[in-house]
């Protein structure tokens, strides 16, 4: 969702939920969060640089949907493969003619 706050100092907001159907137990669903969260802190600088540049912003949620926990490699390189399919739907976004 594309959200409008000038000047704002953070060009992203990200939210992260675990489904309790899933994950009954809040420890595992507690770890799944955690992983996640700390796979977009190391990533989401070039994210921000990459919206900043085209002055958008925007508000992403992740759900995770997966049965079992897993590492925190594999996570890593999905948040990665996410934030690259973002980055090109803001270019689309900002393509003339584009309806928002």
């Amino acid at each position: 969702m594309r959200v409008n706050q000038a000047g704002s100092k953070y060009p992203a907001q990200a939210g992260f939920t675990v489904s309790t159907k899933r994950f009954p137990h809040a420890v595992d669903r507690n770890r799944v969060k955690r992983l996640t969260r700390e796979c977009w802190r190391l990533q989401k600088q070039s994210f921000y640089d990459h919206l900043a540049q085209h002055s958008c912003q925007l508000a992403v949620f992740f759900i995770y949907t997966d049965k079992k926990i897993a590492p925190f490699a594999t996570l890593q390189d999905k948040i990665s493969v996410i934030l690259k399919k973002l980055e090109k739907e803001v270019l689309k976004l900002e393509a003339p003619g584009s309806a928002l």
